[in-house]
């Protein structure tokens, strides 16, 4: 395993990072706006699952061959940028299944799959996230020690901090829609919402 000392300096290094806005955490105040927090948690799992798995392979070693092939991660990027856009579009215009249901042409709710694939693939098609992971991993892994253990633990520790970010963020939201919902605001509500996911999706194709 690893030393207090050592999970000292991790955690509240990675609480600092994981509480600044970034893609996720706008996804989340976004689907709590719009979905409300308990909808919003699939979009955690996907979201969880997704920097599980590329925490696990930064620390593998397997984000180095990724980062030196760049072009692995534009397809990914840009459709998963433009599939965000598109339903902020939809969102601004107060329609499709991630609006709130406010008029006749409000779709039905978004599926807890569709919820998932979100926060998975806002999560994975980060380069940044694969960057970030392979500086911050390594200085807290010691050598001396049994590595699989170790970076289990520091997983552990960095899905527990994201779950709790997101719901700080998804609960942001779901108040903010309290609010502007009780003066009848709806259509405001949703293109602030639709505005901020337009956001996300720019920030995952050109970041």
């Amino acid at each position: 395993m690893m030393s207090w000392a050592t999970l000292s300096v991790f955690v509240p290094t990675f609480l600092f990072v994981s509480l600044t806005p970034g893609m996720c955490m706008t996804l989340a105040m976004v689907l709590g706006m719009t979905q409300g927090v308990k909808r919003t948690l699939w979009m955690m799992v996907g979201e969880l699952l997704g920097v599980g798995l590329v925490a696990a392979a930064a620390g593998a070693g397997v984000a180095a061959l990724m980062l030196r092939q760049p072009e692995l991660f534009v397809l990914f990027k840009w459709v998963g940028g433009a599939y965000l856009g598109y339903l902020g579009i939809m969102m601004w215009r107060s329609r499709g299944r991630m609006a709130i249901p406010s008029e006749l042409d409000a779709g039905p709710p978004a599926s807890p799959l569709q919820l998932a694939m979100q926060g998975f693939v806002t999560a994975v098609a980060n380069p940044k996230g694969w960057a970030f992971f392979m500086v911050l991993l390594p200085p807290f892994l010691d050598s001396s020690r049994p590595l699989p253990g170790q970076l289990s633990l520091l997983i552990g520790v960095i899905l527990t901090i994201e779950f709790v970010s997101m719901l700080v963020y998804a609960t942001g939201g779901k108040t903010l829609r309290n609010v502007l919902g009780k003066s009848g605001n709806v259509r405001l509500l949703n293109r602030i919402a639709g505005t901020l996911m337009i956001g996300v999706g720019l920030w995952l194709a050109l970041g």
